[in-house]
């Protein structure tokens, strides 16, 4: 029989070094509860944004925006916007307080519920549900009412370490993704990570 542990991370987590974070991060899992309904999914693709130096970066310069304002909080709360003004893209602050770092959540494998939550939304569940950043906020039902919620306190999110060991050559990385307009030293920043050989990933 095998014994399932599962750990929710906690304010240490988020506080180690961004880049850290980001690989650390993968196969860890993503959970949100809604209503009775409990959403869960495993990371296998994030991203690193460390400001204020990274031109990709909304903290770019020190630059402070209402928008912005959760990218600065201490590690584990949700920074989430829209792009192109319709897809959510979820990220998680890093770092202490007062620093713009975060880890963007890029690609998902559903684990829990989400073939359920697309029946009931009348839609289609496909392996890629969950394969970018803009999916995975729809399948995992993740808005801007998350905005700069703390899901190392939170009732209804957070993330949890069931035990799942990946080793260091099963981590694959290379630059973002759609950042052109940070230059050519950094959007080619080997700042994006996956899991080799996921189905999941957003882009292979």
């Amino acid at each position: 029989m095998i014994l399932l542990i599962m750990k929710r991370l906690g304010r240490d987590f988020f506080l180690q070094p961004t880049l850290k974070v980001a690989t650390d991060m993968l196969g860890k899992y993503l959970v949100h509860r809604i209503g009775r309904n409990l959403l869960v999914a495993r990371i296998v693709e994030t991203e690193a944004y460390i400001g204020p130096e990274d031109k990709a970066s909304h903290g770019y310069g020190g630059k402070k925006t209402p928008r912005n304002r959760a990218e600065y909080m201490i590690g584990g709360h949700i920074y989430i916007y829209l792009v192109y003004g319709m897809y959510w893209q979820m990220n998680i602050s890093t770092g202490p307080e007062g620093e713009p770092e975060c880890v963007l959540l890029r690609a998902l494998e559903p684990v829990e519920g989400l073939k359920e939550m697309a029946k009931r939304r009348g839609t289609t569940y496909t392996r890629n549900l969950t394969s970018g950043p803009g999916k995975l906020c729809i399948a995992m039902g993740f808005s801007g009412r998350h905005y700069g919620e703390d899901i190392v306190t939170s009732k209804n999110a957070w993330l949890e370490n069931r035990g799942d060991v990946i080793p260091r050559n099963m981590i694959v990385r290379g630059p973002r993704i759609g950042i052109d307009y940070a230059g050519p030293v950094w959007s080619k920043k080997p700042w994006r990570f996956w899991i080799k050989n996921s189905l999941f990933i957003s882009r292979k």
